[in-house]
């Protein structure tokens, strides 16, 4: 695992280039030219703060580029862990990489201080539908409206509790994803440029 920086940007696009159909599903069309420059020097959206913002990329025998995380520490709240994007080189699906890399994240979060793990899922993006629930995700809240690239999506806010503290104590310390709380009148999530809302995983 490597922490990927602004000289990676030329690695970054040739790998999301290679995943046109994980883009067309959350996007409505293929990374652009510029996603990976746009992604690294990303910033969050007006009001939204975390402790500090990780891409992380992992690497094989021969240093080639398999697959990248991006993950928010203290997002919206301390203990609150957001993973913006997990992405699983296409040579890679099947082979149960997804889940080992997700099981090393978790450890390495709850290490740094993590007591939930949270994430957004497009829904239509089947892959992604099936994946995060089978590995302790729970829906707490479904969003309407959240406009990313080309399309605007319907998205389901996910969440799985990773210390002692359970879904109960999380909905009681992040009230925006508290079931019927309020919607504020232009909704957002952190989006791809610099903490995606798509939390996906080709696995």
């Amino acid at each position: 695992m490597v922490e990927l920086l602004g000289c990676d940007e030329a690695e970054l696009q040739d790998f999301f280039e290679q995943a046109p159909d994980y883009f067309k599903a959350v996007n409505g069309e293929p990374a652009t030219p510029i996603e990976a420059r746009d992604e690294l020097n990303g910033q969050l959206p007006a009001g939204w703060r975390c402790r500090r913002m990780y891409w992380l990329g992992y690497r094989d025998a021969q240093n080639q580029l398999v697959a990248v995380v991006n993950i928010a520490a203290d997002l919206l709240a301390v203990g609150v862990w957001h993973i913006g994007l997990l992405m699983v080189h296409t040579r890679w699906h099947g082979s149960g990489l997804a889940q080992r890399l997700h099981a090393d994240l978790e450890a390495w979060a709850v290490g740094k201080g993590a007591h939930w793990l949270r994430l957004t899922v497009v829904v239509g993006n089947t892959k992604a539908e099936r994946f995060w629930p089978r590995l302790g995700y729970v829906t707490v809240r479904i969003r309407e409206g959240i406009a990313m690239g080309r399309q605007v999506n319907r998205v389901l806010i996910q969440v799985k509790p990773i210390a002692e503290k359970g879904i109960d104590a999380y909905l009681a310390l992040v009230e925006r994803d508290r079931p019927g709380a309020p919607s504020p009148g232009t909704y957002t999530e952190p989006m791809l440029r610099g903490l995606p809302a798509k939390a996906e995983c080709q696995a």
